[in-house]
Formats: C-alpha cells, structure tokens, sequence
C-alpha cells in the first residue's frame, strides 16, 4: 500500500522514475517504512522510509545523483563508519493534502526515530517545496554537490536540493521548536497528542515509534 500509494502520488506530477520509489528495498534489511493510517488500519495517508547504509544496496540518493555529482558516494561511505542513512520517499496523499503529513509530520519523525538506528548523519534529497520544512528539523543543503547542492532531477526543468542532517543526536541547527518536538517523541515514542496543522486544524495524532521490525507507524 505503501508503495502503491507513493506511486500515484508522483504520476500526479507526471513522475514516472524516481530512484526513491524503485521497490528493490523490499529486499533490504535495513530499510524501515513509516506509515500514516487511519485507526483502523484500513487506509494508508502517507508514508516515508528510512534506508541505513550497510552497502548492500546504495542509498536512493546516490542513484539519484550518481550521473550529476559521483562525489556523493565518497560522502555516503565516509559518513557510513560512523552510522548514516536516507531519509527518502515522503508523500501524502490527496485527501489529506495541505495537513502536513507529508512534510514536517513525516520528516519530524523520521529524524526522531534516526537516534534508535544509532545513525550520526541523515541525508535527504527535497523538492523545493520541502527545503524549508528539512531546514527546520536541523538538515541544512549541501553545498559540496551538483550547484552549491542543487540539480535538475528526476527531470528537466523540476530542481531537487541535497540536504544533510550532520548532528541526529544534538540537532543543533533545528528551530527550537521542532527541536522540543522531536526530543519530545524521542522521548516518548507511544503517546497520543493534539497536533495543528499547517492550515490551523487540529489533528489526534497516535504515536507508535518503537521499531520492532521493518515497519513502524504512525
């Protein structure tokens, strides 16, 4: 559902290959989805992953920028020793559009949940609509690929930005806010609160980050 549900969000953009959105993941061990559901299990509102480098298979981003920028390879194994990984393949979808879920919902806990994968850095690859929201959450663009961080990818004329989480642990270029928030459900990964949204509605949101296995939800 995961994968169906992110693969119709990008042909609505006309998107029909993005590195981020191949399934050979389902192979990985190291490779833990996010997903938003509705209570009952029964729809899935969006989702994310997060992909930890072990080498068995390269990080969507190195797919992505490989024919742009092959230094991201170098970057991805040196920061490996010490425990990296991607944050990749945020969507929400249309019924829930404009609640945030996902952008800062989804990247806010994906950066909570990095601590319990022992990761020290996290890389992502952002449309230009959710630049912002990665700064916020402490990832800042990395200026030592592509054009001072930038490409034209997954295709002519739509510009994607490399960012990097340098500090999982610290967080310490994150707003204040967003830091609270994501210490908050590191903090206490079950727990149920009143979230607002972006466009002022308030949202009860379950908390279940306690990876256990290949699937954590939301």
């Amino acid at each position: 559902m995961y994968v169906e549900g992110h693969s119709k969000v990008l042909k609505i953009y006309g998107i029909a290959m993005i590195t981020s959105a191949k399934a050979v993941w389902f192979n990985d061990p190291d490779t833990y989805v996010i997903l938003v559901e509705s209570e009952d299990g029964e729809k899935i509102y969006g989702g994310a992953r997060i992909q930890v480098a072990k080498g068995k298979f390269p990080l969507p981003i190195e797919d992505a920028l490989t024919k742009f920028d092959p230094n991201i390879h170098g970057f991805v194994k040196n920061h490996s020793a010490d425990g990296t990984g991607e944050l990749c393949g945020l969507w929400n979808s249309r019924e829930v559009a404009g609640l945030g879920i996902g952008s800062i919902y989804l990247t806010r806990v994906g950066v909570a949940i990095a601590s319990q994968l022992k990761l020290q850095t996290l890389y992502a690859l952002c449309a230009p609509a959710t630049v912002k929201n990665s700064n916020r959450v402490g990832f800042l663009v990395d200026e030592r690929l592509g054009d001072k961080g930038t490409f034209f990818y997954p295709k002519e004329g739509l510009v994607a930005t490399s960012v990097l989480l340098s500090d999982v642990a610290e967080l310490s270029m994150a707003d204040p806010d967003e830091r609270d928030k994501i210490f908050e459900l590191r903090e206490n990964p079950v727990q149920q609160k009143i979230e607002i949204s972006p466009r002022g509605d308030g949202l009860e949101v379950n908390y279940n980050l306690i990876i256990k296995s290949a699937h954590i939800s939301l």
